[in-house]
């Protein structure tokens, strides 16, 4: 194998060919202290990770921040922890989450029927699968690009609305899909082109620019289409409930289960076992170094906007079939994927999906339990989160 560029001179008795740790840092932790040591390879099958343990003695505690180089100019940067935290303590916390979990399930269970009980799960879950396809894109382009784009709310509207207006032109369902997702995309390229790269890495501007677009999307949606609400139209395969003995629920929320499923993934395999997707990770975790190595970082730049700009436009045209288009839920949407992305951690896509089903099933059963406290039961257990893990529950600290 033809070991890939070095940025650094080797540092450890295990460097070789292939595998290039190039940075040692001292760490205020305790010594003797066992860390994990993760080395990514180059195999057939793409970057693969070998987990290595090894102790360090000496008069100073030490802690590996390791950054490896693999061939065809892709980076993949591990910063592997110490276990600082004791062990009781993790299994301390895993038993209080799931003591609390199953406390919350049997008061549910205690307010409402079995039947009740299993529609609105159903429903947190049709509902967090369309906050998936809004917050995954969200949640990329914050992680690689940092840019909080409050327009993503506009995106999911107009998508919406062109589907519709695709789906009533051409009466099929899956062009207007498709015609939604690909508009958006490319409304998301000259945005990205055109107004945001002009502000890159500055903050206030970024965000200003993309409230304020926010505004223009909902006025024009306004202008267009109209203020009435709009149902997406739905094909004749997906109308109606889909009934399993004497429970009925219908079809096409299930649908949109599946779509998530499907979606979830593809995101997940596209992420870990593609080239594009190591690419995306290391610049997650290093954009400068990645740009170091001779990647045209501001194509990966385009290329993910332009995904998460697909993505919401295609969550517009299935989210719009059962929670209908109007003015206003551009934000309503938007202020749901903040919630879902800062639950689950800015950058992580394993995050963004379990954030997407936590909101789901808060908002389906607060709605249904305690519709006054709906935005409370919503906002609290994120607060909570932030002060318990400040990067969310599945975020890297910075």
């Amino acid at each position: 194998m033809v070991p890939g560029p070095r940025l650094a001179t080797a540092v450890g008795p295990e460097s070789r060919p292939g595998v290039h740790p190039v940075e040692l840092r001292a760490d205020p932790a305790g010594a003797g202290e066992r860390p994990r040591r993760t080395t990514t390879r180059l195999g057939p099958k793409g970057p693969q990770a070998v987990d290595r343990h090894r102790h360090f003695r000496g008069t100073g505690p030490v802690d590996f921040a390791i950054t490896y180089i693999v061939q065809d100019g892709l980076i993949a940067e591990e910063t592997p922890s110490l276990d600082r935290e004791r062990v009781p303590t993790k299994w301390l916390i895993a038993v209080g989450w799931a003591a609390g979990a199953a406390s919350l399930i049997w008061w549910v269970l205690q307010q409402m029927d079995l039947r009740s009980f299993w529609f609105q799960l159903l429903n947190g879950l049709s509902f967090g699968a369309v906050l998936l396809f809004v917050a995954s894109g969200f949640t990329l382009i914050f992680g690689l690009m940092r840019i909080t784009n409050l327009a993503h709310g506009g995106f999911y509207l107009v998508g919406g609305y062109v589907g519709f207006s695709a789906i009533q032109f051409t009466g099929s369902f899956a062009i207007g899909l498709l015609a939604a997702a690909i508009f958006v995309m490319i409304l998301g390229f000259l945005v990205e082109r055109v107004l945001l790269r002009p502000v890159r890495g500055q903050t206030s501007p970024e965000v200003l620019l993309t409230i304020g677009l926010a505004f223009v999307l909902g006025d024009l949606s306004l202008a267009v289409w109209g203020g009435d609400p709009t149902p997406i139209p739905l094909p004749a395969v997906l109308q109606g409930p889909l009934r399993i003995g004497d429970f009925a629920y219908p079809r096409y929320r299930l649908f949109v289960i599946a779509c998530a499923v499907v979606v979830s993934l593809l995101l997940f395999y596209a992420e870990r076992r593609t080239k594009f997707g190591a690419i995306v990770r290391a610049g997650v975790d290093d954009r400068e170094m990645v740009a170091a190595l001779g990647i045209n970082i501001k194509l990966i730049f385009s290329a993910v906007f332009m995904f998460g700009a697909f993505l919401v436009g295609f969550a517009g045209v299935v989210g719009g079939g059962f929670l209908t288009l109007l003015p206003g839920q551009d934000f309503e949407i938007l202020l749901f994927a903040l919630v879902v992305v800062i639950l689950g951690g800015l950058g992580s896509l394993p995050g963004a999906v379990l954030g997407a089903i936590m909101v789901g099933l808060i908002d389906s059963f607060a709605k249904a339990l305690a519709p006054e406290f709906s935005f409370f039961t919503l906002f609290a257990p994120m607060a909570l989160v932030l002060l318990m893990r400040p990067q969310g529950l599945l975020g890297k600290k910075q």
